[in-house]
């Protein structure tokens, strides 16, 4: 079985974000991590690594520094990753990524794709169905469990308040979401090999059957108005009551007044 693992490198919400004047994300300026969806993704393909003796290829696609959520991946037990990287692809949406994506995954031998849910930085949930569309394969999305069966992948898919056993043949798209379950950590050894590790590297001319004008920033159809790194939030009401009885009035007032019970 061979598995294609999507991963993307994220800004560390907790350090903080930047902008570029065009309004996308200065990735160069910030801390980054793995994203978590992708990262549960990633976990699952290894749990199939150890079972079925599945093949695990890592690909990413970003600025030269993504290299390093590929080493972290293949410190956990992956056991190829691949860097899509170019001046041209900068400022992707997600029709573009999902294009670039596409394009590089069409170079490889897959039975089936896991990615992410969606990314912390985007949280639009489109890139991993529309790399499904591109490559004209089925997609399971929202995936909280997982398992193979023969030539079929098996997807417990979470649906509102209830979920959903979808069955499709392979290969396949699967996104995860980061409930999936618990990653593994880099193991020293692994940290290790994954030092020494050959990451590919693939530019635009690698990409298969991929128009320029569905590429980077010029091929995003998506354009962003405005954009900032905080949204400042008024004081509110404050009220100070003189019994608890009249704080639980006041609170259950509010609730009624809107709806909410």
């Amino acid at each position: 079985m061979k598995i294609v693992v999507c991963v993307k490198q994220v800004p560390d919400t907790k350090g903080g974000v930047k902008f570029n004047p065009d309004g996308t994300l200065d990735r160069g300026a910030m801390l980054t991590i793995m994203n978590p969806d992708d990262k549960a993704g990633l976990e699952a393909a290894l749990r199939l690594k150890d079972e079925y003796g599945a093949e695990v290829t890592v690909i990413t696609m970003g600025l030269p520094k993504a290299e390093e959520v590929l080493r972290e991946a293949m410190a956990m037990g992956a056991d190829k990753g691949i860097l899509v990287t170019d001046r041209v692809l900068g400022g992707a949406d997600t029709w573009a990524t999902s294009t670039t994506l596409a394009g590089a995954i069409r170079n490889l031998e897959y039975d089936l794709i896991i990615t992410g849910r969606q990314a912390i930085d985007g949280d639009t949930a489109q890139v991993g169905p529309q790399i499904s569309e591109h490559l004209g394969i089925p997609v399971i999305s929202y995936a909280e469990d997982l398992k193979v069966e023969g030539n079929s992948v098996i997807v417990k898919r979470q649906y509102e308040d209830r979920y959903h056993m979808v069955k499709a043949q392979m290969p396949c798209l699967v996104t995860a979401l980061a409930e999936l379950n618990e990653p593994r950590y880099m193991t020293p050894g692994g940290i290790f090999d994954a030092f020494d590790a050959e990451i590919t590297v693939w530019g635009r001319a690698d990409l298969v059957d991929v128009d320029d004008a569905n590429l980077g920033l010029k091929g995003s159809p998506t354009k962003i108005a405005k954009a900032s790194d905080k949204v400042r939030k008024g004081a509110g009401e404050k009220v100070t009551p003189d019994s608890p009885e009249e704080a639980v009035s006041y609170i259950m007032d509010k609730l009624t007044t809107k709806h909410v019970i």
